[in-house]
């Protein structure tokens, strides 16, 4: 055997072992959060299947410290406000937003599935607040699209994207050390990316 055939060979076979185990260790990695992403890719594509469950608002009202929003503009206590709404009724999500009005502050806090809007007087720091619960097929597919999840779940996206991306290319770098299957794998590859396009001229307006 030629020198050259021998070092061919060795980089062939351990290059296929290379990306065979990278293929299933990225796959088994990802498993999860690619199911996640592939179910909740329906849950929002037929939303009409979940349009029977009702979602939960919850009516309250209650007193805080007046002196947190009475006073100038600038001397609004946000924080305890804030504060002091998550420990008396349990608020999560994040604080969309705190607008400041001449007689009222207006509170908001979202995240996925989820949204509570209180209203206090600044005068007596009397409040109304309105929390509302959309189900848990709502905070599914609230974290399908990152909308109201944080930056944490917005990692979380890139990163499962990224594996995706590496899965896919992996998959194609490993079926070119599959001589009987190698043709017939990257024509079906095509046939698929072609269908799609298709698809799309075809039948998206």
């Amino acid at each position: 055997m030629q020198p050259h055939k021998h070092v061919h060979g060795f980089w062939r076979r351990h290059a296929a072992s290379f990306f065979r185990w990278l293929h299933i260790y990225l796959s088994m990695v990802s498993f999860a959060i690619l199911f996640f992403f592939a179910v909740t890719g329906l849950t929002l594509n037929h939303a009409d299947w979940f349009a029977h469950w009702k979602e939960s608002v919850r009516q309250l009202n209650g007193k805080l410290d007046a002196k947190w929003t009475a006073g100038a503009d600038a001397s609004v206590q946000k924080l305890e406000v804030v504060e002091f709404l998550r420990r008396a009724h349990g608020i999560k999500g994040a604080v969309g937003e705190f607008r400041i009005e001449d007689t009222q502050c207006a509170v908001s806090f979202k995240g996925p599935g989820y949204s509570a809007d209180a209203i206090i007087k600044r005068g007596t720091g009397e409040y109304e607040l309105t929390e509302t619960r959309m189900g848990f097929v709502a905070i599914i597919n609230d974290l399908h699209k990152g909308r109201d999840s944080g930056r944490g779940w917005s990692l979380i996206i890139d990163i499962s994207a990224a594996l995706m991306v590496f899965v896919s290319l992996t998959g194609t770098v490993l079926l070119a050390f599959v001589k009987r299957r190698r043709v017939t794998g990257y024509i079906a590859a095509v046939v698929g990316a072609v269908l799609c396009w298709l698809v799309y001229v075809l039948f998206v307006p």
